[in-house]
Formats: structure tokens, C-alpha cells, sequence
């Protein structure tokens, strides 16, 4: 599982917890699972309120009504990851070969 940051930025509001306006920070990412035969995104997509200064992830009970303005507003900047099943080689090599194997069945238990 891989996870991709999206999109970071520094906020100037001020923290519910240390009420300071210099150390929060607000993260959107998204995770990409990752196997030998194919990748995909999820498509949810995940964010933090984190202040740097009292070192607290501030949760949306904690936000107050600047807080959601920003984050609906830093929400619409976010372009996610296209969520759609991206098959490495190796998938299509091993299909190819599962075919081939069926066939050469069908062909020797035909030939009976």
C-alpha cells in the first residue's frame, strides 16, 4: 500500500487547541495498492488537520466554521488519482500462457 500526498498546505487559522495561527497544516491523500499484477487507487481520499506548534492532529469535531470554509475551499484543489485497474505485463503474460496451456488441453483431449 503506497500512500500519495495530494496536496499540503499551510493554514493561518487559528488552532483550537494552542489557538496560535502559524502551525497548522492541512494534507489530502490518497492509497494505491500495489501488487505484482496490477495497481489501483482508492478511491477515498484522506485528510489531516495537523498543527505543528502543540504537535496535535486537530479531528473535525474540533473545527470551527473558518476551519471547514478552508477545507471545503483546499478540498476543490485536490485531483485524485485516477482510480482505475492498471494491469502490469505480467498479468497479460500470464493469461497468454493460461490460454495457450487450455488450448494444447483441448487440443490433445480432442485429438483422443
Amino acid at each position: 500500500m503506497t500512500e500519495h500526498v495530494l496536496h499540503i498546505a499551510k493554514l493561518n487559522n487559528n488552532c483550537p487547541v494552542c489557538y496560535t495561527t502559524d502551525g497548522l497544516e492541512i494534507s489530502f491523500t490518497q492509497n494505491e495498492k500495489e501488487t505484482r499484477f496490477y495497481n489501483k487507487a482508492d478511491k477515498a481520499i484522506s485528510e489531516t488537520i495537523y498543527c505543528h506548534t502543540c504537535k496535535n492532529v486537530i479531528y473535525p469535531v474540533d473545527w470551527n466554521s473558518d476551519i471547514e470554509r478552508i477545507y471545503d475551499y483546499h478540498k476543490k484543489q485536490v485531483t485524485p488519482i485516477n482510480s482505475m485497474f492498471k494491469p502490469k505485463p505480467i498479468l497479460y503474460l500470464s493469461i497468454l500462457i493460461v490460454v495457450i496451456i487450455l488450448a494444447g488441453l483441448v487440443y490433445i483431449l480432442g485429438a483422443s
